[in-house]
């Protein structure tokens, strides 16, 4: 089959759940190599087709899925680059990626959060690292166990030229997972930092007791907290009422599977923040994002109450208490152009 014609082969940096159920979405439309950095974790996926680390052994994997540790091989023959690492460790492989990596190859980050230190965006680090090869996201209501059981499910995939995010949304598509395109990759990329924050917010509702009515307030003004900084960041409302923003929010808040929501509620039963994260083997993007998300909303002079107390909790020793009792201190004012909660 001559270059023109060939399936492009799609190469995904990263082990964990999600990674890994992208890794065998995309296997399914064509030829698929997953880096991995446990040599076990490879063995697994090429002989058994599971990831029972994060997936347990009752997800079977695409049989066409190929798992590699050489990350040589995995940079040299990509004509797709899915990121699928934490965000703590995303500079990291991309400078490494970047002594191997061919011109021009697109980058599609699966990672929802932000570089602590610098606040960048995956695709701002891209930009930086990999100079010339077009960034974007995959995001949505996407807790990796039920896509990777077949459950039906959607994303978007956000990238500014859209005629290569028409070409690149096919290799995300199966009949059960629908992929949406977009060029606001500003917008998906913070709505998938924030909606986190505030999964760990109603996570904490959950340990209080909370009524429906009041996790459905907090879900809804969120999203307008959501909406007001990335507008003010260059966003598209439109963006958070789409499936990174709201449909990715109230999956996250809700779902057992969430590991925000799970932060939250151990935050209410007493834990710290570092005994919560010593017992998961997963990123709580959200513990890290809380800070960032203040910073944020200093800079561009916002009030995010929703926000503010949740960085109360995971950073300033405030409790699960406080917070709720500081958001209903704050006045209702106008619902989409009043300033507080």
């Amino acid at each position: 089959m001559s270059a023109a014609l060939r399936s492009p082969k799609v190469v995904v940096l990263g082990g964990g759940s999600w990674g890994t159920t992208v890794a065998s979405i995309c296997a399914r439309r064509g030829p698929t190599l997953q880096w991995v950095r446990s040599a076990e974790t490879a063995a697994d996926i090429n002989t058994n087709h599971r990831n029972s680390r994060y997936l347990g052994d009752d997800v079977v994997l695409s049989e066409s899925l190929r798992a590699t540790t050489d990350f040589s091989e995995a940079a040299q023959c990509a004509d797709v680059i899915v990121m699928g690492v934490p965000s703590h460790g995303f500079r990291g492989v991309l400078t490494e990626l970047a002594a191997e990596l061919r011109p021009w190859v697109p980058v599609v980050s699966l990672v929802k959060g932000l570089e602590q230190g610098t606040n960048l965006r995956m695709s701002q680090i891209v930009e930086e690292v990999l100079p010339g090869h077009p960034a974007g996201i995959l995001a949505g209501p996407n807790i990796a166990r039920e896509v990777a059981e077949g459950f039906a499910a959607a994303a978007v995939l956000a990238m500014p030229d859209q005629h290569l995010a028409a070409n690149l949304a096919n290799l995300f598509r199966t009949k059960r997972f629908r992929t949406y395109t977009t060029d606001d990759v500003i917008g998906v990329e913070m709505a998938g930092a924030l909606k986190n924050v505030y999964a760990i917010a109603v996570g904490m509702g959950y340990s209080l007791g909370i009524g429906e009515n009041t996790r459905a307030m907090v879900m809804a003004r969120a999203v307008r907290e959501m909406s007001k900084l990335g507008e003010a960041m260059g966003g598209q409302r439109d963006s958070f009422a789409g499936l990174a923003g709201m449909g990715d929010l109230i999956v996250t808040c809700t779902s057992k599977r969430s590991r925000n929501r799970h932060v939250g509620e151990q935050l209410g039963s007493g834990k710290t923040v570092e005994e919560i994260i010593a017992a998961m083997n997963q990123v709580a993007e959200g513990v890290k994002a809380a800070s960032v998300i203040m910073e944020f909303a200093n800079e561009y002079g916002l009030n995010m109450p929703i926000a503010r107390e949740v960085d109360g909790v995971v950073n300033h020793g405030s409790t699960v208490e406080q917070a709720y009792r500081g958001l209903i201190a704050e006045t209702p004012g106008h619902e989409v152009h009043g300033s507080g909660f």
